[in-house]
């Protein structure tokens, strides 16, 4: 997959916003690609697409994810994009995208 996606963008505070993506979101990134691009690569293609911009969402507006208390004290929330779930952690000026997965996946 080669680089990391990279968004910065200012807040209404004018503070800047970045995302970083883990190595676990990544990985879970790779996958949604590979396994449905040997059936159906423009479709594969469309879902990478849809889940590297939904962070650009986040910059704009990081609180708009569900909260998950259970990770108390962190600000770890979760965004539903399409059938997926983006879990991020917002530390400062910096939304971390921990990881995701299909809805369907058992976890």
């Amino acid at each position: 997959m080669g680089r990391q996606p990279e968004h910065r963008r200012a807040t209404a505070g004018s503070t800047l916003m970045e995302t970083k993506w883990t190595g676990k979101a990544l990985s879970g990134l790779t996958r949604r690609y590979e396994f449905p691009a040997a059936v159906n690569k423009p479709a594969a293609v469309r879902t990478m697409q849809s889940l590297t911009k939904a962070p650009t969402v986040l910059l704009a507006n990081p609180r708009i994810g569900e909260r998950l208390f259970e990770f108390k004290p962190r600000e770890v929330r979760r965004l539903l994009v399409g059938h997926y779930e983006v879990r991020y952690e917002i530390q400062q000026s910096t939304i971390y995208v921990l990881r995701l997965w299909h809805t369907r996946e058992d976890r």
